[in-house]
């Protein structure tokens, strides 16, 4: 049996100046995802040039922020935040809903598509693929803080770890790199694989909704539930709620592009 190695959650402190991991890991997601973006320009499989893509980056990381954090506070915490309102701002200690964000992301590609007046599904397809390793990047984060803690096991688990973040010294699942491997590098693999020959427009956008809202939805059931405006529930939990939304609009978005593609 593991325990948690208690990483200090500041990487560096410069005077009054401190730099959490968390941070670094949003940082870390936005680099790979410039990367990545730019390998694929070169390629010549991306409806942009390399302009256009930090101009899509910076709208990508305002929907990530603010929907990320309304997401935490509307889907999860409203009494807390309510309470403490200012606590709201405080994105480095943590507290970021993924669903939240998506839907912050899905708002800021729709207003990017409108300016530059490119098809929106083709912009959500090129970055499908990108998104994954930054995701993976984000749970890491997690890990490194101490946070999200999976639910109770048997110590006969060789992973099995304590957190005594949670409060208790019981073993559990460390959850977070459950979503390391699912959400983020075998939904890489699997988007970075599909997408490497020309697709329907939309497939892509279709195979990452089932793809991580499958994968969220398996990896729910190691993590300690948490308490959602529904409350806690360890039958189905507010993540997987949330899940079962993306999954049915990926059938039905990959179902209108094969349809459409065979017109």
């Amino acid at each position: 049996m593991l325990t948690h190695p208690q990483f200090d959650p500041v990487a560096l402190a410069i005077g009054p100046v401190a730099i959490h991991w968390y941070g670094l890991m949003y940082l870390l997601a936005f680099f790979q995802f410039i990367a990545l973006g730019r390998w694929r320009i070169r390629q010549g499989q991306a409806p942009m040039n390399a302009e256009q893509l930090d101009d899509l980056l910076f709208y990508g990381v305002l929907g990530v922020i603010v929907g990320g954090r309304l997401g935490q506070v509307l889907f999860y915490e409203p009494a807390h935040y309510l309470a403490n309102p200012l606590e709201i701002l405080a994105v480095w200690k943590g507290g970021m809903s993924f669903h939240g964000g998506f839907l912050g992301v899905l708002v800021a590609m729709t207003l990017w598509a409108r300016k530059t007046r490119l098809p929106w599904l083709a912009v959500t397809d090129f970055i499908a693929p990108l998104v994954p390793l930054g995701l993976a990047a984000g749970r890491v984060g997690n890990f490194i803080n101490g946070e999200l803690w999976g639910r109770i096991t048997d110590t006969s688990l060789p992973w099995a770890m304590v957190f005594p973040q949670s409060g208790s010294f019981e073993p559990r699942h460390p959850s977070q790199l459950y979503h390391v491997a699912l959400e983020g590098l075998a939904l890489f693999a699997l988007l970075w694989l599909l997408t490497a020959r020309p697709r329907p427009t939309g497939f892509a956008s279709g195979v990452f909704l089932i793809g991580y809202g499958a994968f969220r939805f398996i990896t729910e059931f190691f993590r300690e539930p948490d308490h959602g405006i529904f409350g806690q529930s360890y039958l189905v939990s507010m993540g997987q709620w949330l899940s079962l939304p993306m999954i049915l609009a990926g059938i039905a978005l990959i179902v209108f592009a094969c349809r459409k593609k065979s017109l």
